[in-house]
């Protein structure tokens, strides 16, 4: 009996993990045809059907539910294997597959990652910019850098590589109109900004007498990009909550004027997550250790002048 070819499993794995064609193409960088033409060269070397298939579903039949069980487990096998033998030589190669948030990944992430692949020349990376959750397993991400409350995740593993302080702010101008609050109470009567986080207004954090106090009034203005959070604020439409990696140049020159700073919390942390592997490869782990000297003592936005 011929072999089945190991980029045959690869494609069915994608399609099962997926749930449809199209995703495991787009995954696996082929056409939709040529994942079709995989799972039919499987099914016939297999002498089985491996998916129900309708217009609407795609579930797999019993010999395909056996077959992903011990395909998945082959594939981590030797995924693993690669990572050993990588692990063996210490140099970063292959693809680096990373998820960042959008502006913190555009404006300190990048540059730590091109210093990375300036020293490592056998080492390349593909970057998603993106400020939804990603499911790194579904996804195929080596890793993601993320910010704010870590969701459980047992299939990860999880390490903060810097801190980040996150400030309500205004211009100056609009300080002078409408006043600086003193609480974050007074916020009711005030234009507030804030960030759109899955369909919804992430919560302002403030700490009163040791405690996490949420603020979730109504907002003048919703939207799901801090960029433009900060613009709006910086034209005096309103007061926003934003990290200091986003503002620290704007608060030094006085361009935002920080509020409401002694019910500020230190800092929350700036975690990468990984899949929870025996072996971590050379990339991800030159990766986060370059991260952690790069921003662990301080990091460069909160430097001072």
């Amino acid at each position: 009996m011929e072999l089945t070819s190991i980029n045959d499993i690869v494609a069915f794995v994608a399609v099962v993990e997926t749930g449809n064609f199209t995703l495991a193409a787009k995954k696996l960088g082929l056409t939709r045809s040529a994942v079709g033409k995989r799972i039919l060269n499987l099914e016939h070397r297999l002498a089985a059907r491996l998916f129900h298939r309708t217009t609407r579903s795609l579930r797999l039949t019993d010999d395909g539910q056996v077959l992903y069980a011990r395909s998945s487990q082959i594939l981590v096998d030797l995924e693993e294997t690669e990572s050993a033998m990588a692990h063996r030589s210490g140099e970063p190669r292959g693809r680096l597959t990373v998820s960042v948030p959008v502006t913190l990944g555009r404006r300190h992430v990048l540059p730590v990652l091109e210093r990375l692949l300036d020293k490592w020349p056998e080492l390349s990376a593909t970057v998603s910019f993106s400020d939804r959750f990603v499911d790194l397993i579904e996804d195929g991400f080596d890793i993601a850098v993320r910010t704010g409350k870590p969701r459980d995740d047992t299939r990860l593993m999880a390490r903060s590589v810097a801190r980040q302080r996150v400030l309500a702010c205004a211009s100056p101008g609009y300080v002078t109109r409408k006043g600086a609050p003193q609480r974050p109470e007074e916020l009711d009567g005030h234009d507030c900004l804030f960030f759109l986080s899955e369909g919804r207004p992430r919560p302002w954090s403030f700490n009163v007498d040791g405690h996490s106090q949420q603020f979730t009034g109504s907002a003048r203005l919703l939207m799901d990009d801090g960029e433009a959070l900060q613009a709006a604020a910086l034209s005096g439409f309103g007061i926003a909550y934003l990290p200091t990696y986003l503002t620290s140049e704007d608060l030094r020159a006085g361009r935002l004027v920080p509020l409401l700073e002694s019910y500020a919390f230190d800092g929350e942390p700036i975690r990468v997550v990984y899949p929870s592997k025996r072996y971590l490869s050379p990339k991800v782990r030159s990766f986060i250790d370059l991260l952690v000297d790069s921003w662990g003592d301080e990091p460069p936005w909160e430097g001072r002048d």
